[in-house]
């Protein structure tokens, strides 16, 4: 049996991460498969809280449970750095990767031959920069892939936050985040590639990283089909599982989208967010999408 932590403060720092991220007390013990009742009496300090169920806390949450635990950094502003948005940018609005010559370098030799098919001598001539120069930038390989998986998990989490503001109820906020995802993996194609190709390659404590941020949007996702439930909005009979295959069909289309192909990514969201209230059991999965939508760039005929 795992012992049990002897402070009454990760509640407290729980509910602060919760708060912060807006998921509510429902979905999140939903997530980490407790009532709510015994989610509020952790928060509150009330029970025991185990290793193992903190640990699950902390991966459904997007931090180290070490934060959570012993408090070495405030809980409600501890979300991973974010890449600065550039001003007036729409969160559908897509301009060229903004990545310097040796990210952009290495982000082709990862995609071209695999993070253990190249070297930083091939970077170096792939960039045009010297290898002393990128080593004076970046630490090692891993630092390139950390550093382009790192900005490709700011720039979705920045969206994901705009799209999300503008919804009103669980079904709005739910089309807007599966419309984001549809978008990013179609216009940012390539990271989204890499980020199931060479995720394997992280070294461990840079995996773990990576893999609380994805849990991050996952949890935020599930959150939103959660309390659509509850509304009596969504008709599905294992809304996780549904939740999951959600975003597994959204992250899965760099594997068969092509910028060259007959759909446009805005086609494509319009599609992928009426496919996920089919699934997810909606009586309306028809939806006009929004005007903003219909302002954006013109589909290809």
């Amino acid at each position: 049996m795992d012992a049990e932590t002897e402070s009454s403060d990760p509640g407290r720092r729980i509910r602060a991460a919760r708060t912060a991220r807006s998921i509510s007390l429902r979905s999140l013990a939903s997530t980490i498969g407790v009532s709510p009742a015994t989610l509020s009496q952790i928060e509150n300090g009330h029970t025991g809280l185990s290793v193992r169920r903190l640990e699950a806390i902390a991966g459904a949450l997007g931090v180290s449970a070490g934060i959570l635990l012993d408090g070495r950094d405030d809980a409600a502003s501890a979300s991973s750095p974010r890449r600065p948005r550039e001003a007036g940018t729409h969160w559908r609005t897509y301009s060229p990767l903004d990545f310097d010559p040796i990210l952009l370098g290495a982000l082709d030799e990862f995609l071209d031959v695999g993070y253990h098919g190249t070297s930083m001598r091939k970077i170096s001539a792939r960039c045009g920069v010297s290898v002393p120069g990128i080593y004076g930038h970046y630490a090692s390989k891993q630092d390139l892939l950390m550093t382009v998986l790192s900005e490709t998990m700011s720039e979705l989490e920045w969206r994901a936050d705009a799209a999300v503001a503008e919804g009103h109820d669980p079904v709005g906020k739910f089309c807007l985040i599966v419309e984001n995802l549809a978008l990013f993996h179609t216009h940012r194609r390539q990271l989204g590639f890499l980020g199931t190709s060479e995720v394997r390659a992280l070294e461990p404590a840079n995996d773990e990283a990576i893999a609380a941020r994805r849990n991050r949007q996952q949890v935020t996702l599930d959150g939103f089909v959660f309390d659509a439930v509850r509304a009596g909005d969504f008709h599905v009979r294992d809304p996780g599982d549904a939740a999951r295959a959600v975003v597994t069909m959204c992250t899965s289309l760099p594997n068969w989208w092509q910028p060259d192909g007959r759909l446009h990514p805005e086609d494509i969201a319009a599609d992928y967010v009426g496919f996920a209230l089919r699934l997810m059991g909606h009586r309306a999965a028809e939806i006009k999408m929004t005007a903003s939508h219909e302002d954006s760039a013109p589909r290809r005929r």
